[in-house]
């Protein structure tokens, strides 16, 4: 009896979805040059990414999250743990003593375990509904952070689009690291968050 939780698969994912495309007045004009040398870091980029993986392990929102989760995971197993074993001793006693009771004791007596056994399966059920329901609260948050701070960002850069790499789900299969503007993304978001106290 274990509280799966996937809230690593889940962020990355939401983080995933911050590949905004962010709409503008002017379509960028088409010129073709053909470029022999090593790229410069391009200040007038108008199409950056951001590597989602580096973003998850430097954001300090999302570490404080993850940790907050797993803290939760780990007390909810052990609750579950605890909770489980008083029932199996529970059942062990009666298992020992069942010979001695008459019919109507043991049918009680079953009765009352597997009653208690539904509470410890509902018991589960709800904690990780629970965690769940709040981790996708928070991944939402965290998703709405990261993209109004990459509004802001890409207004401020002029950036018409900003896309999201992983390795693990990526839909870019090269992307030149004049473009990466990870660094300055987690820099910004980390200054602009303030953690609760």
């Amino acid at each position: 009896m274990t509280i799966k939780l996937s809230f690593l698969h889940k962020t990355t994912l939401a983080i995933a979805l911050t590949s905004l495309i962010l709409s503008c007045k002017e379509q960028p004009k088409k010129t073709e040059t053909k470029q022999t040398a090593p790229v410069a870091k391009d200040e007038n980029a108008s199409i950056v990414y951001v590597n989602s993986d580096s973003l998850l392990n430097n954001y300090t929102y999302f570490k404080e999250i993850k940790a907050k989760f797993e803290s939760k995971s780990e007390k909810a197993q052990s609750d579950l743990k605890q909770k489980g074993a008083a029932f199996q001793r529970e059942v062990a006693a009666y298992q020992q003593g069942a010979n001695t009771m008459s019919a109507d004791q043991r049918a009680e007596i079953e009765k009352r375990l597997a009653r208690k056994q539904q509470e410890l399966q509902g018991y589960q059920q709800n904690a990780g509904a629970a965690l769940q329901n709040e981790e996708a609260t928070e991944n939402e948050k965290l998703y709405n952070k990261v993209a109004e701070y990459l509004k802001k960002h890409a207004k401020i850069k002029g950036y018409k689009l900003v896309l999201t790499y992983s390795k693990t789900n990526s839909a870019l299969l090269f992307a030149d690291e004049s473009l990466d503007v990870t660094k300055e993304v987690i820099k910004g978001l980390n200054e602009e968050y303030t953690p609760a106290k």
